[in-house]
């Protein structure tokens, strides 16, 4: 089991050792809507920001990293699996990554999950880092919201679609909160 509580509006997850939070397939439909804003050209993602000057950036997926990067925007927290759509990264995508200076955190997480070792990353990174996924980070977006303070921006791609953008606050935290309710711990 897990435990999860709010104590002055910061949420914490008890996991006990070797668990970990598993997407129940009934809740594989509500993670396909859109959980943000929508986007369908970076270049609008890129104006939006510059006027709300997020007080952090955390970009998910490598596609929308290297989107970021390849138009100068450093994220804080970028969290990668050189993989794009459970394909290796082409080159030039690997290598603007891999170029992009930050301290570097390596967890596993394998795919439908979230471990105790990527929520740990964002815990604990300082600014920028780059979270490397052995696995899949597709629910990272996930802990990314729940660990950051308001103002912060959280950017993740919706395939075949865009980029969402979520705008975190308390709100949204909630959103996030309620959703991870309803996941199963499992063991590791």
């Amino acid at each position: 089991m897990y435990l999860i509580e709010v104590i002055n509006q910061t949420m914490l997850v008890h996991m006990i050792e070797n668990k970990l939070l598993k997407l129940p397939e009934r809740l594989r439909p509500r993670l396909q809507c859109l959980l943000g804003r929508l986007f369908t050209d970076l270049s609008q993602v890129f104006d939006h920001l510059r006027k709300v000057r997020p007080t952090k950036l955390i970009t998910v997926g490598d596609m929308v990293t290297y989107g970021f990067l390849s138009a100068g925007f450093k994220p804080d927290i970028a969290v990668v699996d050189l993989n794009i759509m459970r394909s290796p990264a082409d080159e030039k995508i690997r290598s603007t990554i891999e170029s992009f200076e930050a301290s570097m955190v390596r967890v596993k997480n394998p795919a439908a999950t979230i471990t105790q070792e990527i929520w740990k990353a964002f815990e604990s990174a300082k600014s920028p880092t780059k979270i490397i996924v052995e696995g899949e980070e597709d629910l990272a977006a996930i802990p990314a919201v729940l660990t950051s303070p308001d103002g912060a921006a959280v950017v993740y791609g919706q395939p075949g679609q865009g980029v969402v953008l979520v705008e975190v606050n308390e709100k949204k935290r909630q959103e996030f909160r309620e959703i991870l309710r309803q996941f199963e711990a499992v063991e590791v």
